[in-house]
């Protein structure tokens, strides 16, 4: 049977990259003592406040269609918070509602390169930047994110891979796997190579709301003069301890959200009501649970580095948002792909392998700081045991 090109350019992007996750969940499923740090799922439950306006919502008939563009109610709150945050004004009509920032992004994407086309995005990257962006047929070009400069994106290294293909860059602040913050003198420079050659910025701000303390969050969006270029994606998934849902959106200039709206329709045609009201009435009240992720999550991040550090032959990149630290094993002589196993085999703990994320990651593994106090601390000590 014929398939065509698109699966081959996706082929070995999905589940391979997760292997090591997989392999610990059939070992825990078997009963196995497995502790994993490899996803990032929050490590609180859904605001019960949520959970209680989805419910009066199905309750109150809010099942019926919807439209491409999202429901009116949360597409105000979204315009309305995204112009108190970022200093300049928005509207309903520079928003569009999607399932998930995952969702979102293919969207974006899909709307914006095709064959032939260049998207630049740092290496290390999320798991599925490179399948949204191959997706469309354009290419992925990576830039590098240095250790020795945080991991953050210098636009000299980005100036220097562009070509007469490039079409968008794709930056993700704060930044997963490592935790690292786009600076705003990072972003005024990266928005003068954008302006240079006319490129987007589309921008992933999922982990916006789990800034650690002493941290400061700056969005390409808050720029005025990057207005008619940059979109941004996010959802309710990280900050609301809500992935599963997948309620999410993206936000830009109105011209690419009347060109992106006949997409999203024939993509989902709206996303549900229910999970729209309720959405609307989170983001309207603020979350009540991002504040205790970002100090558990800061916690973990401080003691890892002294556990680990102390232990001997590997090295900790604290990052200053998200859910992950970020290790560098190289010490070991093993990459990180063998570490990770060896790991798993010898002492039931399970780590992302960096390269998972980029050939920059290649002797380093990414731990999940998502599991509770005491498995975490267990862990640690049987990586330095």
């Amino acid at each position: 049977m014929h398939f065509p090109a698109v699966t081959a350019r996706l082929a070995g992007l999905g589940g391979a990259k997760w292997q090591v996750h997989e392999r610990a969940t059939e070992r825990l499923r078997a009963g196995d003592d497995i502790i994993r740090l490899t996803i990032g799922e929050p490590d609180t439950p859904a605001p019960e406040t949520l959970i209680a306006d989805a419910a009066a919502a199905l309750r109150a008939g809010r099942t019926t269609y919807s439209n491409g563009r999202g429901e009116a109610g949360l597409r105000v709150a979204l315009a309305e918070q995204y112009s108190a945050r970022r200093g300049r004004p928005f509207t309903p009509a520079q928003v569009i509602c999607l399932p998930g920032t995952q969702t979102a992004l293919y969207a974006v994407m899909a709307a914006l390169v095709e064959a032939g086309d260049e998207v630049l995005v740092g290496d290390p990257m999320y798991a599925t930047y490179e399948g949204v962006i191959r997706a469309t047929g354009a290419a992925m070009v990576p830039v590098p994110l240095r250790p020795e400069r945080g991991f953050r994106m210098d636009a000299r290294d980005l100036a220097a891979r562009i070509t007469p293909h490039s079409r968008a860059i794709l930056l993700n602040t704060p930044h997963n796997p490592t935790g690292a913050l786009l600076s705003a003198a990072d972003i005024a420079e990266i928005g003068a190579v954008a302006r240079a050659h006319d490129l987007w910025i589309v921008v992933d701000e999922v982990y916006e709301e789990l800034v650690f303390e002493g941290a400061a969050f700056a969005s390409p969006l808050a720029d005025p003069a990057l207005a008619e270029r940059v979109i941004a994606v996010s959802s309710i998934s990280k900050s609301f301890a809500a992935p599963g849902f997948r309620s999410g959106w993206c936000i830009g200039p109105q011209p690419f959200i009347e060109a992106l709206l006949p997409l999203a329709e024939v993509m989902l045609f709206g996303n549900q009501p229910f999970i729209a009201d309720a959405t609307e009435a989170a983001i309207r009240r603020g979350s009540e649970v991002a504040a205790g992720m970002r100090a558990r999550f800061a916690a973990r991040a401080a003691r890892l580095a002294q556990v680990l550090e102390a232990g001997g032959g590997l090295r900790v990149h604290r990052p200053q948002a998200g859910m992950f630290a970020m290790v560098d094993v190289s010490a070991t002589g093993m990459d990180g792909e063998t570490y990770a196993h060896d790991l798993l085999r010898r002492c039931g703990v399970a780590v992302m392998p960096g390269a998972a994320f980029g050939e920059t990651l290649r002797g380093w593994v990414r731990v999940a700081l998502t599991v509770d106090d005491a498995a975490f601390d267990v862990a640690m000590a049987r990586i330095v045991g």
